[in-house]
């Protein structure tokens, strides 16, 4: 870790240490399987930068019919790889939104009755991981188990 001592510096000819990292960019909410359907097929006509807000740049697009095909080609080639960017700057990543996921039901209760119900998988999966070791300890204490129905 860098020394972030307000008396600390670099030796000369080499720049300073940065005192911290660049904050993160948050990621767009906006679904990439949709910017990139939008990319493919109506690329040309900047479909895909109106949804991600982008409306002064797909008016550009529109009218350039894709800066005559050279600005939809790079567009399509950043969508699919995820380097694109809404208006706010954020990467578009996620292939679903969470309307997406969830349907319609983007309803707080509903997000509430699924994590409870993953919760409770998980709790079940560790009692279930707990019993199987449990089982190997009773099977090596007996050297091994009979088959069911054996004297």
């Amino acid at each position: 870790m860098w020394d972030q001592r307000s008396d600390y510096s670099a030796p000369s000819g080499y720049p300073a240490p940065p005192t911290a990292a660049p904050p993160a960019r948050s990621v767009s909410e906006r679904s990439r399987l949709t910017t990139t359907l939008l990319a493919v097929f109506t690329g040309v006509f900047g479909g895909h930068r109106f949804y991600v807000g982008k409306t002064g740049t797909g008016i550009l697009m529109l009218c350039t019919l894709g800066g005559l095909g050279i600005w939809y080609l790079v567009d399509c080639v950043m969508v699919a790889t995820g380097e694109f960017r809404d208006a706010r700057g954020r990467r578009v990543l996620r292939w679903a939104t969470d309307e997406e996921l969830y349907g319609t039901a983007a309803d707080p209760h509903v997000r509430g009755d699924l994590e409870s119900l993953r919760s409770n998988v998980q709790e079940l999966e560790e009692r279930v991981d707990f019993l199987e070791r449990l089982l190997a300890q009773v099977r090596e204490a007996r050297g091994s188990v009979p088959p069911a129905g054996s004297p």
